[in-house]
Order: structure tokens, then C-alpha cells, then sequence
């Protein structure tokens, strides 16, 4: 049998136990959702950057290449010597380099024994765009060298 004390008690316990826990929690969980979104972005834009920078070393070689097949034919033809010519393998990587929309700079040394294909480009960030960093500079770079075989 209740009384009315007891069921005064029972209330009053109910009361006191819901009353206080309420929202102790959500500062916890607003603080940790808005880490968890910060080192989310990190990893996206970190990424893709990197990615980026993977593309314009891939597209630097690849305009290495196109470079380093502009022999200087005469020379070759009388055997004097192997090297590119200088004009047609900066145009040629500078073409390659404008077909696939980025910009560079290419640079023949050593006699045109030598190239260096330097590739500039941007990343679009996804999330550091909130922080006010839009995109993100990468560069890429490689070097191409003509061998030729001793003796013939």
C-alpha cells in the first residue's frame, strides 16, 4: 500500500534523476563532430592533393618523353652526336603540356643531352574552402637524359 509521503518520495526521486543529467552531453558531441569533420576535411583535401601532385609528376614525364623525341636529325644521321633540338623539344612538351591544360616550363641543358619538364597545377579543395583555402598549388617534375649506346 502507498501513502501519499511515499508516493511524494517516489516523485520527487523520479524528478531529481531525470532533472540532473539533461544535456550534459551535447557539448561533448557537438565538439566532437565538428574534430571528427576537421580531420575528415584533412584527409579529403590532404588526399587530393597528393593525387594532384601524383597527375603533374605523371604529366611532367609524359612531356619529358615528347621532348626527348625531338632529335636533332642532322647530327644523328652523320653520327656526330645524339642530342634534341632544343626549339622542337620545348615545343613539343609545351604542346603536350597545353593539350592536357596545365602550365610548365622545360629547360634543355648538357648540350641537349638533358631535360627538365617542371608542371604547375591547383587543387580544388572540398572542405579547407571553409577556412578560406579555395585550392591548393602543386608542382611535378622530371628529367629525361639521352643515352646513347659506346662504340655504334
Amino acid at each position: 500500500m502507498t501513502t501519499p509521503l511515499t508516493r511524494r518520495a517516489t516523485a520527487w526521486r523520479h524528478w531529481n534523476r531525470d532533472s540532473g543529467d539533461r544535456g550534459s552531453l551535447s557539448p561533448f558531441y557537438a565538439l566532437s563532430a565538428i574534430g571528427i569533420i576537421m580531420i575528415m576535411g584533412l584527409l579529403v583535401d590532404g588526399g587530393g592533393a597528393l593525387n594532384a601532385t601524383n597527375r603533374a609528376t605523371s604529366l611532367a614525364q609524359e612531356a619529358a618523353r615528347a621532348a626527348g623525341q625531338q632529335l636533332n636529325i642532322p647530327a644523328a644521321v652523320q653520327g656526330t652526336e645524339i642530342t634534341v633540338d632544343p626549339d622542337a623539344a620545348v615545343a613539343a612538351a609545351q604542346d603536350y603540356l597545353a593539350t592536357q591544360n596545365v602550365s610548365g616550363s622545360v629547360t634543355v641543358t648538357d648540350g641537349g643531352q638533358r631535360l627538365e619538364v617542371t608542371v604547375r597545377d591547383t587543387y580544388n579543395t572540398l572542405f579547407a574552402q571553409f577556412v578560406g583555402r579555395s585550392t591548393i598549388t602543386v608542382s611535378g617534375t622530371a628529367h629525361a637524359r639521352l643515352h646513347t649506346q659506346a662504340g655504334g
